[in-house]
C-alpha cells in the first residue's frame, strides 16, 4: 500500500500553459502565489495514522510505503537536515513517524518512498517567467527559498550541496525509522549517481544487519544494475510503474499503480472498482509480482470514502481468496485466454485458478489442464475457496471441467483450488533477478 501524491503541480504551474492559466485564475500568477504558498494550506488537520493503518490492514496490505518526499523537496518527517519538513511547516507533526508506529503495531512491514533526487532539475520555467521572477527576486528566485526550489543556482557547487543533503536525508530516514523498504523513483537511474547510491546502499544494509532484519530498495529500470540490464540488478527489487510486464517474470519485483485515475487527489477522479482492482492484483501476482497500490489522501489528511470503499472491498475478497495470493508464485503460465479470464498461482502442491470473468455461476473449463497437457499427477480435488464442499469435475481432452454449485454467489472473482498435480518449484531467487534461460519476458 502506497500513500502517495502527485507533485507535478510544481512543474506544471511554472511551465504548462493551461495549468498556468488555471492556477492564475484560482490562486494568482505563479510569481505572486508560488508552490511554497501551498505549504501553509497543507495542514493535514484530520490526519489519523491509526485510522490509515487500520484501513490498510483491512484492505489486506502486507506492507505500507508512504511518500516521505516527492520531487518537490518537502520532507514529511521530523527532520534536522532540512527546514522544509512537516514538523516545522504545514501539518507540524511527524507524519512518517506516526505512520511507522501505527503500521508496525498491526504487523505490517513499513517502508519509505523518497523521490527527492529529481528536485535539482525538476522545475524549468519558461525564459519570460524566469526573467521576471529573477528580476523581482520572488518565488523560484527568492533567496529565502533557494534551497527548497533549487532553481536559482544550478552550479556544480550547488549540485554538490544538494546531493550531500539528499544523502543526509536518506541516512536520517534510515536511522529514525528503520524502514523495511526504501523506494526510489527513476531519478536515481543515472549512472553518474552510482557512487552515491552505493554509499547509501552500504549504509542501509549495514544498519539493517545491526537491526537484525532483511531490507531492500525498490527502484525502476536498471538503477542498481552495473551492466545497465534490469535482469542483473544488485540489492534492489525492480519496480514497474503503471502495470506489470507482458508475461511471466520470475525473481522478485513489484508493480506500483494507483487506485484511481490520478496519482494524487483530484476532484472528479475516477476510482477503480473493487473488481477492477482485484483484476490488477491477480494479473500482477499471477506473473510473480507484488502490487503496491497508490492511494491519494486529501490535504486535510483524510482518505476519500470512494477510495476507502475500494480498499475495503479488496480486503473482503482477500479474506476468502488470500490463500491464492499471499506467499504464492507463478505457474508455468499466468493465464488462460477466454471469456472467463482465468489466472493461475501456485503454493506448495496446490494450483489456484482465479476466475475473473464469465460469471461465477458458470461451469468452468480449464483447457490448460486437458488430459495429456496437464502436469504430472492426477487431479484429486477441486474446491472453491470459501465454498466448503468439493466440486464435481471431469478431465478430458477439452480440459478440466468443473461444475459450479447452484448456490454459488455472483458478482466477484473467485478461486478454484486444484490438488493432485505436480507443481513447479518457487520462482524466487536470492538476487531477485529472473531465473536464466526460462523464456520469460524481461521488459
Amino acid at each position: 500500500m502506497y500513500a502517495g501524491g502527485e507533485d507535478s503541480t510544481l512543474k506544471s504551474m511554472n511551465n504548462h500553459g493551461s495549468f498556468v492559466a488555471w492556477h492564475t485564475a484560482n490562486y494568482g500568477p505563479p510569481d505572486k502565489f508560488g508552490y511554497k504558498d501551498f505549504i501553509p494550506m497543507f495542514k493535514a488537520e484530520k490526519f489519523d495514522a491509526e485510522a490509515w493503518a487500520e484501513l490498510y490492514k483491512k484492505a489486506g496490505a502486507r506492507y505500507v510505503v508512504p511518500g516521505a518526499q516527492h520531487h518537490e523537496n518537502f520532507a514529511m518527517w521530523d527532520s534536522k537536515v532540512t527546514p522544509y519538513n512537516a514538523m516545522q511547516m504545514g501539518p507540524q507533526r511527524d507524519v512518517i513517524g506516526e505512520l511507522a508506529r501505527a503500521v508496525r503495531k498491526r504487523g505490517m512491514k513499513f517502508g519509505v518512498a523518497n523521490h527527492g533526487i529529481e528536485n535539482f532539475q525538476f522545475v524549468n520555467p519558461p525564459a519570460e517567467l524566469a526573467d521576471k521572477m529573477k528580476a523581482e527576486k520572488v518565488d523560484l528566485y527568492d533567496p529565502k527559498w533557494a534551497d527548497f526550489y533549487n532553481v536559482a543556482d544550478r552550479s556544480d557547487a550547488a549540485c554538490e550541496r544538494f546531493l550531500v543533503n539528499w544523502y543526509e536525508r536518506n541516512v536520517e530516514l534510515i536511522d529514525k525509522y528503520e524502514p523495511d523498504l526504501m523506494y526510489f523513483d527513476n531519478g536515481v537511474d543515472q549512472r553518474y549517481l552510482d557512487p552515491l547510491k552505493l554509499r547509501i546502499a552500504a549504509y542501509y544494509y549495514n544498519r539493517a544487519r545491526s537491526w537484525g532484519k532483511e531490507v531492500s530498495f525498490t527502484t525502476k529500470k536498471a538503477a542498481f544494475s552495473p551492466t545497465g540490464k534490469n535482469t542483473e540488478t544488485i540489492g534492489s527489487i525492480l519496480d514497474f510503474e503503471g502495470g506489470p510486464p507482458r508475461g511471466l517474470r520470475t525473481g522478485c519485483w513489484e508493480v506500483d499503480r494507483s487506485v484511481g485515475s490520478s496519482w494524487g487527489y483530484t476532484t472528479g477522479e475516477r476510482i477503480h472498482t473493487v473488481n477492477e482492482t482485484i483484476g490488477y492484483l491477480v494479473d500482477t501476482v499471477s506473473k510473480n509480482g507484488s502490487l503496491l497500490l497508490n492511494v491519494s489522501p486529501m490535504a486535510d489528511g483524510t482518505i476519500p470514502q470512494d477510495q476507502q470503499d475500494t480498499l475495503l472491498g479488496v480486503g473482503k475478497w482477500l479474506e476468502v481468496n488470500g490463500e491464492a495470493i499471499y506467499d504464492t508464485h507463478s505457474w508455468v503460465k499466468f493465464q488462460e485466454p477466454g471469456e472467463q479470464h482465468i489466472h493461475f498461482t501456485v503454493k506448495g502442491d496446490a494450483l489456484y485458478a482465479i476466475v475473473l470473468g464469465g460469471g461465477p455461476q458458470s461451469d468452468v473449463t480449464i483447457a490448460s489442464l486437458a488430459s495429456g497437457q496437464a502436469p504430472a499427477g492426477k487431479v484429486e480435488s477441486v474446491t472453491r475457496l470459501g465454498g466448503g464442499q468439493p466440486l464435481s469435475f471431469t478431465q478430458g481432452q477439452d480440459g478440466l471441467k468443473v461444475k459450479q454449485p447452484d448456490s454459488a454467489p455472483s458478482g466477484s472473482p473467485y478461486t478454484l483450488k486444484i490438488t493432485g498435480l505436480k507443481m513447479n518449484k518457487p520462482t524466487s531467487t536470492v538476487s531477485g533477478n529472473p531465473m536464466p534461460n526460462n523464456g520469460i519476458l524481461n521488459d
